[in-house]
């Protein structure tokens, strides 16, 4: 779900970026929205886009931020406390570390 909709509420930091997003009515409209956060953003890794029920958020206790490492099996190998305060990025380094240096050598991501 959009974190800081201008018509639901807005916050000073969406201000002074000018970060105008309204609160997504239907799926097209919030695939909008997160392609418009992977272009600002620059983000280069693969983006997913919970459904309107936010099935995903619920299932991973994800509110309000939290991280969260997924192994190739698709179980969790890391999992942040609440952010950002919780957000403990040598914790996670380390973690992602020690899962890459498990993983057999034709499964280790590309460098």
């Amino acid at each position: 779900m959009e974190a800081h909709p201008v018509d639901v509420w807005q916050t000073d930091a969406n201000v002074d970026e000018n970060i105008n997003v309204l609160n997504p009515k239907d799926f097209q409209q919030r695939c909008e929205v997160a392609g418009q956060c992977i272009t600002k953003l620059s983000i280069r890794i693969p983006a997913v886009i919970d459904d309107m029920e936010n099935t995903t958020q619920t299932g991973y206790a994800a509110h309000p931020d939290r991280l969260y490492i997924i192994d190739r099996e698709g179980r969790v190998a890391y999992k942040s406390r609440p952010g950002p305060f919780g957000f403990k990025s040598a914790e996670m380094a380390a973690s992602l570390k020690k899962l890459l240096a498990s993983a057999p050598a034709q499964t280790a991501l590309a460098k």
